[in-house]
């Protein structure tokens, strides 16, 4: 326990001395607000639900504790834009007497105590207080509420599990969404499915008190940490000793750039940093990954079908790849800043390159959502004003970021590197980017007629995309006006 405690400090240390500290106050209040927003509105709902089912004929804990899958499953997709795997600077441990695995413990004690688990406690609390306790007293109440934090634990390390294993092979994704396909084709599928009856009896029980529930859920939590420890102690030796390092299993060196002189140096090297390291791949990949799932969902089932949340995926596909790369713009490039400062005027060909690479990538999403069009959910031009307006005007905003950041990314490190927090003015961009092509939309849509708004869009982001070059030497002059600055911070967040 003493281990725990001091490694615990250590971490709070670790945080109060990094450089970006001072930086991430507005981002921790922002936070801060954010998670008392969405507080109140599980509160709001677990009463709304609470009240509302008390006409039913079943009792309405009884239905809620039917679907708790179902929860599970929100829980698990929630987890993935707000919740990393647990790091920590690994390497100092490995030079004192101190056991590798009891440092992994600490990690996945940390992750199972997080507050995160504790969320849905704001809608069951509530929602438990005006259903359970009228039958069992405080005491169900309590012993729901534990059952219920229980399984949210049990689901983080299975989260954890899966995340670290889509970190390393996207081929695991394929591990989730068997089981939970699995779990909702045996739900579904036969006409009188088991299952039901048995997350509404595992509910049961924890309002009751049985002792036999709560041992068999704390068995598959020690299972989950068995896994997690083994699979983190082998991915954390493979990593700290470079075993991947030699292995290039494919080389392309994009020849067909050649032809775009500078510009085209620095596109090929952009192509080779978002494929070839592995904390851009994982960003990669997982934006790819949402957009495909929230366009299937739009495209064949009517989850989707209000005019708010068709607008929502909408801006979210277009702009998810923007948020992902160009938010933390520089930040990578922090790496070998000095080599880039060597040459005249670098940086300026390098924003070049990035901007055509990620106006050009944006084909990716716009293909995606082609089933969506297909099936009438969108209209073509509904997506190509988001498209374009996204490459013209909100790049032009995360571009900015480019005179800003002064923090470097690893590029490789995962398991063995702390991940902070972006800066303040970092979510501020973020929150705007996404915020702020689904405001303009949605005042464009309610003031214009259904197509007049849409080619406004288009005009604003083709605006922006002709003038690309007079506001990209903009950006180039502020960032050389402070490139001092900036690289006195991309020397010092290197990771040692």
């Amino acid at each position: 326990m003493n281990l725990f405690i001091e490694l615990r400090r250590h971490g709070k240390l670790s945080d109060k001395r990094h450089p970006m500290y001072e930086k991430n106050r507005f981002g921790r209040l922002w936070m801060y607000l954010m998670a008392i927003f969405w507080a109140g509105y599980l509160i709001f709902f677990g009463t709304l639900f609470a009240f509302v089912m008390q006409d039913e004929a079943r009792e309405p804990y009884h239905i809620i504790n039917s679907g708790l899958v179902f929860f599970l499953i929100l829980d698990f997709m929630i987890r993935f834009p707000f919740q990393k795997t647990p790091t920590q600077e690994v390497k100092p441990y490995l030079l004192l007497p101190v056991r590798r695995r009891r440092v992994i413990d600490f990690l996945l004690l940390r992750s199972g105590l997080s507050g995160f688990n504790l969320v849905w406690l704001f809608f069951f609390v509530p929602f438990a207080t005006f259903t359970v306790v009228r039958f069992y007293g405080v005491g169900g109440l309590l012993g729901y509420c534990l059952g219920i934090w229980l399984l949210m634990v049990l689901n983080n390390y299975w989260f954890l599990l899966c995340r670290t294993l889509m970190n390393e092979r996207l081929a695991w994704v394929l591990l989730p969404l068997a089981v939970y396909g699995a779990v909702i084709a045996a739900m579904f599928v036969p006409d009188d499915c088991p299952l039901f009856d048995w997350s509404t009896d595992l509910g049961e029980c924890f309002i009751t008190g049985n002792g036999l529930a709560y041992l068999g859920v704390l068995a598959c939590i020690a299972l989950m940490w068995w896994l997690n420890r083994t699979l983190m102690a082998r991915l954390i030796y493979a990593e700290l000793n470079k075993t991947e390092d030699t292995r290039v299993r494919h080389l392309s060196e994009y020849r067909f750039l050649d032809r775009y002189g500078e510009v085209g140096e620095y596109m090929r090297l952009e192509l080779k940093l978002m494929l070839r390291n592995k904390v851009c791949k994982t960003a990669l990949r997982t934006g790819i990954l949402v957009v495909v799932m929230f366009s299937l969902l739009m495209s064949f089932t009517d989850a989707y079908d209000g005019g708010f949340m068709k607008s929502f995926i909408l801006v979210y596909n277009f702009t998810i790849f923007g948020i992902l790369f160009l938010n933390a713009i520089m930040s990578y490039e922090g790496n070998y800043i000095d080599g880039l400062m060597s040459r005249k005027e670098a940086i300026y060909s390098l924003l070049r390159a990035k901007y055509i690479v990620y106006g050009l990538g944006i084909l990716i999403p716009l293909l995606l959502m082609v089933p969506a069009m297909a099936t009438g959910k969108v209209t073509v031009l509904s997506c190509l004003s988001v498209a374009v307006f996204t490459v013209g005007c909100i790049y032009c905003c995360l571009f900015q970021m480019a005179v800003y950041n002064t923090r470097t990314i690893d590029l490789n490190a995962k398991m063995t590197s702390r991940n902070s927090m972006g800066t303040g003015l970092q979510n501020l961009i973020s929150i705007l980017a996404f915020g702020g092509p689904l405001a303009v939309k949605a005042v464009l849509d309610a003031l214009l007629p259904a197509p007049a708004g849409d080619w406004l869009l288009l005009a604003i982001g083709l605006g922006f995309i002709l003038t690309s070059r007079l506001w990209l030497r903009n950006i180039y002059s502020r960032f050389m006006a402070r490139r001092y600055k900036n690289m006195e911070g991309f020397r010092d967040s290197r990771q040692g």
